[in-house]
């Protein structure tokens, strides 16, 4: 549901009255004058919504998610004011890093296990932005550093409050391109948005820029598109020390012109071993009506992708398919060229700043 955006106050609520301002992606910052650049936390993006004294947190899809962070609900009701809407990222601090596993580990249906991890891994809730001020008042439309400046002063009153945390900016872009260079781990890349801009619910009036990096892994099998003869992604694979082949992740960015020859080209190639370490189809948070529903092939392809993010050492996301690599052995498609989550993100009292 969105807010009335002609209403300056709003009546107590226990469901978002306000959907989250969604950035485009892009693929450099802007670099004429009037934005600002806030670090792209990895975490969930969550707003946080206390109506009297009820508080829900929100992902961005909508749903709750306060069951799996009671902790931050706790938190939140316990902050002065009544009937507010705070914008940020929920993460979980591991050492001088943020963990998104440890997040992921907390979307579990057993409330004794959430109530364990809350305990033994609490969450931090990173602020960057205020939609909605104490009392009800609307400030969609008022321009970011109107609310940059609001959000700052609520934070002064509530900086002691556990786990919560003011996310900085800057104004400055090559500062905003140091943090982009470095991004990796808990920066998950870099936010621009304009500094006159209104708060766009469920608009993507801002931009995000991440740090892409490629690699080149082996394909060691495919699973044929939905209802079709004709090859619908390729799975990833990359040896360890040992000389096994783990499962890493998938592409699925084939031009339907090419899948014809291409599935030929797979298909001569089924019946080999496939990923001889982790492979497709076991337990995990990626799994899929069809994981287990793959087609193995001999190791002998190799192709360039580009990715954005490693966690546990897998792609998190879909990856972009650069080119193939006759010219590379399979051998040689190791984890070592992975760049390792980087370790950006040092906490520092109360706020995160980039090193």
């Amino acid at each position: 549901m969105r807010q009335n955006a002609d209403s300056q106050t709003a009546p107590a609520f226990a469901k978002p009255s306000i959907e989250p301002m969604e950035a485009k992606q892009v693929d450099q910052l802007p670099d004429e004058p009037g934005w600002q650049f806030e670090p792209k936390w990895d975490g969930f993006r969550c707003l946080a919504v206390k109506a009297g004294g009820d508080v829900e947190l929100y992902a961005k899809s909508g749903k709750p998610l306060g069951r799996y962070f009671p902790e931050m609900v706790e938190t939140v009701k316990n902050l002065p004011g009544e009937d507010f809407v705070l914008d940020g990222e929920l993460a979980i601090p591991e050492g001088d890093t943020l963990s998104f596993d440890a997040l992921q580990m907390r979307l579990h249906p057993a409330e004794s296990r959430i109530r364990k991890l809350a305990r033994e891994t609490p969450a931090m809730f990173i602020l960057f932005d205020m939609p909605m001020a104490p009392g009800g008042e609307s400030l969609v439309k008022s321009p970011l550093t109107e609310r940059r400046a609001r959000l700052e002063s609520f934070f002064a009153r509530v900086r002691h409050a556990e786990g919560l945390r003011l996310s900085p900016f800057t104004r400055d872009r090559d500062e905003a391109a140091a943090w982009l260079a470095r991004a990796g781990g808990a920066l998950d890349g870099v936010v621009a948005k304009r500094l006159d801009g209104f708060y766009e619910s469920g608009e993507r009036a801002m931009l995000k820029v991440k740090r892409l990096r490629s690699a080149d892994c082996v394909v060691g099998g495919f699973r044929y598109g939905s209802a079709s003869a004709l090859v619908g992604s390729l799975l990833l694979g990359l040896y360890d020390d040992d000389g096994l082949l783990h499962h890493v992740g998938f592409t699925s960015t084939i031009s339907n012109a090419e899948r014809p020859e291409l599935t030929e080209k797979l298909e001569a190639l089924k019946g080999g071993t496939g990923f001889t370490g982790r492979a497709p189809g076991g337990p995990s948070r990626w799994s899929t009506e069809r994981s287990a529903q793959w087609e193995k092939l001999r190791p002998e392809l190799v192709v360039e992708v580009r990715y954005d993010h490693v966690t546990g050492d897998r792609f998190r996301h879909g990856t972009k398919l650069l080119r193939w690599r006759p010219d590379k052995a399979p051998r040689q498609c190791t984890f070592e060229q992975l760049e390792r989550e980087a370790r950006p993100g040092k906490l520092i009292g109360e706020v995160i700043a980039p090193a």
